[in-house]
């Protein structure tokens, strides 16, 4: 069986998936791009920017679920340009701390509403 988990704190999906799947002990978060759930625009600026507002998305779906970051156990980041990467790798560093889950990161050519970063999480419920 799974559970499909919502919350205010971050964005609604902008299609037909969830912003996460309860299963089996895990939290599967679909990709979350950089919008603000209060105001429902995108956070524009550098990518070190947009992957502050990602981490905070990620951050609130797994907290309504009764998980956290610090369960993070696998994760993958698709950037827009692999220039990006040391940006995006330092702002992902800071907002997991000590928390070091498995993680791919690929460069794909577009991302939704032309987001510079997109990370999809798994963490432990």
């Amino acid at each position: 069986m799974y559970e499909q988990i919502e919350t205010e704190h971050a964005p609604l999906p902008i299609g037909p998936y969830s912003q996460a799947i309860r299963a089996n002990g895990f939290i599967f978060v679909s990709g979350q791009i950089p919008m603000d759930p209060e105001t429902g625009t995108m956070v524009t600026g550098r990518a070190g920017e947009q992957t502050r507002q990602v981490m905070k998305n990620i951050a609130a779906i797994l907290e309504s679920a009764g998980s956290g970051l610090q369960k993070l156990v696998k994760t993958t980041i698709f950037l827009t340009s692999l220039e990006d990467f040391s940006e995006v790798n330092r702002v992902y560093a800071e907002c997991l701390g000590d928390v070091k889950p498995a993680r791919a990161t690929v460069e794909v050519s577009r991302l939704p509403r032309d987001a510079r970063v997109e990370i999809e999480a798994i963490a432990l419920a």
